[in-house]
């Protein structure tokens, strides 16, 4: 593999992002795939030390634009420092968040205006993106559920947040998926996760395949 890929996974809270990560990671790496996994923001150490800013429960004074720069901050260093390298090596990067969470939370959910959003982080990651995005559709309400169910579960600001948010942050995904229809693929993710596993892998399979 001269080039690597790029394959971000997107979702609203609850739609088990992380556990299907983990399982599809080890497929990969199993089948002799260099695979880096990391996660936005954060991934790198400047990129998680903002993340300790954005999503602190105590920070609810936080202007929605200063959430924006600071996702989009996090994104630039990010890209930079960890996945450009690794993708300049011929490795799958497997990365939880990318672009299209900016757009569907802060550019549609939190009503700044998807365009002013697209832009700022057209700066920060200069036409890189994701070759394939997985976006874990669920219905905000079951992953609310699954979240209080979770005890092991990282709580961050963004939980707070009421079941309309959560519902504007979905039909954000719906906004982004018309912006960029060839790169996103739909996964139930209100199905157990056994059944999102295999879906993932089904599209992962088709793209690697290529």
């Amino acid at each position: 593999m001269s080039k690597g890929f790029f394959v971000t996974v997107e979702g609203g809270e609850g739609a088990g992002k992380t556990t299907v990560l983990d399982q599809i990671e080890t497929e990969l790496i199993q089948r002799g795939y260099e695979v880096v996994r990391t996660r936005e923001p954060g991934g790198i150490r400047i990129a998680e030390r903002i993340r300790t800013v954005i999503l602190d429960v105590t920070h609810t004074e936080m202007d929605s634009r200063t959430e924006a720069l600071l996702y989009a901050a996090a994104r630039r260093q990010h890209l930079v420092e960890k996945v450009i390298p690794a993708l300049k090596e011929g490795k799958i990067v497997l990365c939880d968040r990318f672009l299209d969470s900016s757009l569907a939370y802060q550019g549609y959910a939190r009503g700044i205006g998807f365009d002013e959003v697209k832009a700022i982080n057209e700066f920060a990651i200069e036409g890189y993106l994701p070759d394939l995005t997985l976006f874990f559709d669920v219905d905000p309400q079951i992953g609310l559920t699954r979240i209080q169910s979770d005890k092991d579960r990282e709580v961050n600001r963004l939980d707070q947040e009421k079941l309309e948010f959560h519902e504007r942050v979905r039909n954000g995904y719906q906004k982004v998926m018309d912006v960029y229809p060839e790169r996103i693929k739909v996964i139930d993710a209100n199905q157990d996760v056994r059944a999102v596993y295999k879906d993932a892998m089904t599209e992962i399979n088709q793209f690697v395949g290529r």
